[in-house]
């Protein structure tokens, strides 16, 4: 077998085994990214794990109705990197959150972000010197 016959199957291979974590991904077209929306309420609960990590939020509709909102945030060591505490951040605790809203307009998002009551302010991701 000749040298450039064997390059090629080595490259393949090799991007075989290397697409599946990219493959695992899904994609973020279910977001309007070009819109930002707020909401106000409180925590319900912070789920830490890998690969997104979801903080849940209920908030009052205009009809005074209850709603709870999931919103997907980054990896809990990105987050982490960005100010985020799990000792800081509690169920029942007031918050505001900016997110990316669903395209369909479900009650959800990609978090960009979020207020305490304290006034500390949380981004999504850290920022880069």
């Amino acid at each position: 077998m000749s040298a450039p016959r064997n390059l090629s199957r080595a490259a393949a291979i090799a991007l075989t085994l290397t697409a599946g974590p990219v493959w695992a991904h899904h994609s973020f077209a279910m977001f309007d990214n070009t819109k930002n929306q707020t909401i106000s309420g409180v925590i319900k609960d912070l789920d830490w794990t890998n690969p997104h990590s979801w903080l849940d939020v209920v908030a009052t509709d205009s009809t005074g109705k209850a709603v709870t909102w999931g919103f997907e945030a980054g990896s809990p060591s990105t987050l982490y990197k960005a100010g985020w505490r799990v000792s800081a951040i509690h169920a029942g605790d007031k918050i505001s959150v900016t997110f990316h809203p669903l395209r369909d307009g479900g009650p959800g998002g990609s978090l960009l972000g979020a207020t305490l009551a304290d006034g500390t302010v949380l981004a999504a991701m850290a920022r880069r010197p």
